[in-house]
């Protein structure tokens, strides 16, 4: 018998042990099924808010506007009432009475000194501006500085203490699908907070240097100049816009990045206003069938089309180069371009490298400043006096064109100076027409080179063709703006 119970007790230690280990892995299953849970949603956020939300501020602008002409505000336009109350306001002398206008906006404090941010369109022309504290305290603002390019003001006001404050997160570390906190004024509600998730990274709306990041956390009107928070408390975005055919929250909105912010920040707290890199070049996409017909083993980088007095021209930067890199980082196209060179240092000596007949060459370029050269408008490089060519046209590649003579110059309205053809007529079954030439533009290069007559320009077709390439690029100026187009060549 006590053989026999031994033999038992050995037969089921083993399956006690498999049941041992099944229950301990099946536990921390659950565990981490809980810390996945947690992490992908947090049970409240209330701590977060309470956190930050007295760093948040609502702002209160007040501006003097032109007496009202007009009811406006108090009945619908075209109402039975609207000359009764037009009447009213002559009799008591309001309506051409000079009045005070108010609007309401967000911002966040990001110093314990007082500096806060907001947009530049919730401030713009206002002659007070108020804020209000989450405890109830008001303070009047100055304006420290402003930039319409990305829609962002500072502001500094004088507290007796030290103010809660909010620091700057990494916008660019943040994800598609990350939890997010919008606070701010909506509609003149008062503080409020609501939670979305990082819809998409870097949208743009309509400015140079937009970078923003689209939530679907609720922004409405009043919102503007709100932060956009992380869930570690951070500012990783200003909330400055929404899509809405209805003018309210849909979920789409936008906030600019932080990482644009800062910069931006930085440089209104030390100077006042913004100090951008300025390279002096216009510049469009390189396309597929651009890159074709210039030899570019990929569709990248920006095409120069047109280089006035500046730094990049000092370097020695011509129309047609395409620039592949700037400072060591590669240009994907216009864009990044345009904002890698607004956030380098005016003065900073950079290394461009171009791509320019078939080889690629470095320039050092000195940048200048941006603002200094806002207004500036590109000289239309002067080229050398055609040659007399009889007054005749031609088609070539859906195109009817004609030399430049000193009467469609004038006709034309062009610089007397610029050398090339004119664009008499545009086959509409074209390739040219579906590309956007039309009447009237004027062809100052072909394959990168100038043209002065119809017969040079027929000579670059066939070069292109005898180089098996399928197209044949052409510097097109309209109004004096220039582009680069790819037309292709017929075998």
């Amino acid at each position: 018998m006590q053989t026999r119970a031994v033999a038992v007790s050995r037969t089921r230690t083993p399956s006690l042990q498999l049941r041992a280990i099944w229950l301990t892995a099946l536990a921390m299953v659950l565990v981490i099924a809980q810390a996945i849970a947690a992490q992908a949603k947090p049970e409240s956020l209330a701590p977060l808010a309470e956190k930050i939300s007295p760093s948040v501020v609502n702002i209160t602008t007040s501006t003097v506007v032109a007496g009202n002409t007009g009811p406006q505000g108090i009945v619908p336009e075209g109402s039975p009432f609207e000359d009764f109350f037009r009447e009213f306001q002559d009799r008591n002398n309001n309506g051409d009475r000079p009045r005070r206008s108010s609007a309401l906006g967000s911002g966040f404090v990001i110093s314990e000194d007082g500096y806060v941010v907001t947009n530049n369109h919730v401030i713009d022309g206002a002659d007070e501006i108020k804020i209000e504290f989450f405890n109830g305290t008001e303070l009047d603002a100055t304006v420290v500085g402003t930039d319409p390019n990305t829609d962002i003001a500072l502001l500094k006001v004088d507290a007796d203490g030290a103010l809660p404050f909010v620091p700057f997160g990494d916008s660019d570390a943040a994800r598609v699908g990350d939890w997010v906190i919008a606070m701010g004024n909506p509609l003149g509600q008062g503080f409020s907070v609501s939670a979305g998730i990082v819809s998409a990274r870097n949208r743009a709306l309509s400015g140079t240097y937009d970078d923003y990041i689209q939530t679907d956390a609720a922004i409405n009107r009043g919102n503007s100049g709100g932060p956009l928070f992380n869930m570690d408390g951070e500012v990783i975005g200003v909330n400055t816009a929404i899509l809405s055919p209805t003018g309210g929250s849909i979920g789409i909105g936008f906030s600019m990045a932080s990482n644009v912010v800062t910069r931006v920040v930085k440089q209104l707290q030390e100077f006042g206003e913004t100090r951008r890199g300025w390279l002096g070049v216009r510049i469009q996409d390189v396309t597929p069938d651009i890159a074709e017909a210039m030899g570019l083993e990929k569709t990248a980088g920006a095409l120069v089309t047109s280089v006035p007095e500046g730094p990049a021209m000092e370097a020695g930067m011509k129309d047609g180069d395409v620039i592949l890199s700037f400072a060591g980082v590669e240009v994907a196209d216009t864009r990044s371009l345009v904002r890698q060179v607004g956030n380098s240092p005016v003065g900073e000596a950079v290394r461009v490298v171009v791509f320019r007949d078939g080889k690629t060459v470095t320039l050092k370029v000195t940048l200048g400043r941006r603002e200094e050269a806002e207004g500036a408008v590109p000289a239309v490089a002067p080229g050398a006096e055609p040659e007399e060519a009889p007054e005749t046209t031609k088609e070539v590649l859906g195109l009817t064109l004609t030399p430049l003579t000193d009467e469609v110059r004038e006709q034309l309205g062009v610089d007397a100076g610029l050398v090339g053809l004119a664009v008499a007529d545009v086959d509409e079954a074209s390739e040219a027409y579906e590309k956007g030439l039309r009447a009237g533009d004027v062809i100052t290069e072909a394959g990168q080179q100038k043209i002065a007559s119809i017969a040079e320009f027929e000579t670059r077709v066939d070069e292109v063709k005898e180089a098996g390439r399928k197209s044949l690029l052409l510097l097109v100026r309209r109004a004096g703006d220039p582009r680069f187009v790819a037309l292709g060549i017929a075998e």
